[in-house]
């Protein structure tokens, strides 16, 4: 396969592989604290809180001032749970992502931001 061929398939790949869904978590390193969250796309959810710490912007008031407070060195990104896209035509992913959420918060000690 050529070069032009190849990226072509490549890229095509590409756009039909789903994105990673799941849930993730930014914890405090120093409280303990975390946020927990579900996304269908892991990667851009995660990128899009990371930026909004970063600019001082993030929506959730507590998590922001303890970012500020503590610095962006004591926060780390997670990804908690992958969950798997199927080809069953009845599988709802955002019920499936809600599902896995309160599973995780019932069988969790963690202290959460609210």
């Amino acid at each position: 396969m050529t070069s032009p061929e190849r990226r072509k398939a490549l890229k095509l790949a590409y756009k039909l592989t789903p994105p990673p869904m799941g849930l993730f978590a930014i914890r405090n390193r120093v409280t303990g604290r975390l946020l927990v969250a579900t996304s269908l796309n892991l990667t851009a959810a995660i990128n899009r809180h990371r930026v909004e710490l970063q600019r001082g912007v993030h929506r959730h008031r507590d998590l922001m001032a303890d970012w500020r407070q503590y610095g962006e060195a004591q926060f780390t990104f997670e990804v908690l749970e992958r969950i798997e896209p199927r080809d069953d035509p009845g599988f709802d992913p955002v019920a499936a992502l809600e599902a896995r959420f309160a599973a995780w918060r019932a069988g969790s000690n963690a202290e959460l931001y609210s």
